[in-house]
């Protein structure tokens, strides 16, 4: 299963691969895709990592589940295939890069263009059974995916998280603040973001300001 995730993250990552939680993980993950209709589809699972390089990576955005329903879920938290109906949460994320960065709402839901500039999408929980939100939780995949951004924060300097909502926020203790940049506000689903806890965080236009005064190249939101 983890031949694809790229080879830039498996120096970093193979000593996790060998723990038997991972093992266990592995083994669930595919009883459940042999068993069930899940998501993303099995090539995609690791998706996050083959688009966004390791040496690349310089902002993290952190989601919790992929989405469940029928040709969303692409591997990468919050995006959807090009074509599909963009989900809530997206379009409160687009309206706000809209009024942040004065640019006109996006016809693709896709960030895969996103990750390609080094931001790495990455859910805490890479798989979903179909139509059943949280069903691939608390089986090893928070685990792994906590150890992940211990690793991000171990051997990179000056990574920008955004982390969003509750879920997210409780990630920054896995963080070196010490080396890196956390930007935190609301979720941006309909229920956070329509009580006033999402828009106006200008995280878009904060981002790429850090990203400038590290001399980085800024993300085309």
């Amino acid at each position: 299963m983890t031949e694809d995730i790229h080879n830039s993250w498996k120096r970093h990552l193979q000593s996790e691969f060998d723990k038997p939680y991972f093992e266990s993980l592995v083994q669930f993950v595919k009883t459940e895709y042999s068993k069930n209709q899940c998501f993303p589809s099995s090539a995609l699972i690791f998706n996050a990592f083959e688009k966004c390089h390791f040496n690349d990576l310089k902002v993290v955005i952190i989601g919790q589940d992929p989405y469940h329903n029928y040709n969303q879920a692409n591997g990468l938290c919050f995006s959807v295939n090009d074509g599909i109906k963009h989900p809530p949460s997206l379009i409160n994320i687009f309206k706000e890069i809209e009024t942040d960065l004065n640019k006109p709402y996006p016809e693709s839901g896709n960030l895969e263009r996103w990750a390609k500039q080094g931001v790495f999408l990455l859910n805490a929980t890479l798989t979903v059974r179909a139509h059943d939100a949280g069903s691939h939780q608390k089986q090893g995949w928070e685990t792994f995916t906590d150890a992940v951004i211990k690793t991000i924060s171990a051997n990179k300097e000056n990574v920008v998280f955004l982390l969003w909502g509750g879920f997210a926020k409780k990630k920054a203790k896995l963080i070196d603040t010490e080396k890196h940049h956390i930007l935190t506000s609301g979720h941006p689903s309909p229920l956070s973001a329509n009580r006033g806890y999402w828009f106006g965080n200008r995280h878009f236009s904060e981002s790429n300001a850090i990203l400038k005064k590290l001399g980085l190249v800024e993300v085309e939101w």
